[in-house]
């Protein structure tokens, strides 16, 4: 009796293992082609800045940083879009998770082959 119920909890371990790869192999698919997006853990916040008046000149040293700060980002835009970077970083996180939950999927299997072969 104590054996059979080990086959079958082994199967039901292994199927559950199984069942985890297969999910982040369907997920992981629909992600790199686009299909549905990354978990949106990093995000792009927009700040508003306020531009002084065309012609005019800053006045202090902060205003001055601001504005470069400013004709930077605009040309920065130009070459790489905004949300590239944490486009990439959500897809690096989702790797590393799916990485994560593959080899515990593995495991979760492997106890199952264990229990059955027992």
């Amino acid at each position: 009796m104590g054996v059979k119920l080990n086959k079958i909890f082994g199967w039901i371990i292994f199927f559950i293992g199984l069942g985890i790869i297969f999910w982040v192999i369907f997920n992981s698919y629909n992600i790199f082609t686009a299909k549905t997006p990354a978990p949106d853990i990093f995000k792009v916040v927009e700040e508003k800045i306020t531009t002084p008046t065309k012609g005019k000149t800053p006045a202090t040293q902060e205003e001055l940083q601001k504005e470069m700060g400013k004709a930077i980002g605009e040309q920065l835009k130009g070459i790489l879009p905004v949300d590239t970077l944490p486009k990439l970083l959500n897809l690096v996180a989702w790797s590393i998770f799916a990485g994560i939950l593959f080899f515990g999927g593995g495991q979760i299997s492997g106890l199952g082959i264990k229990l059955m072969k027992s």
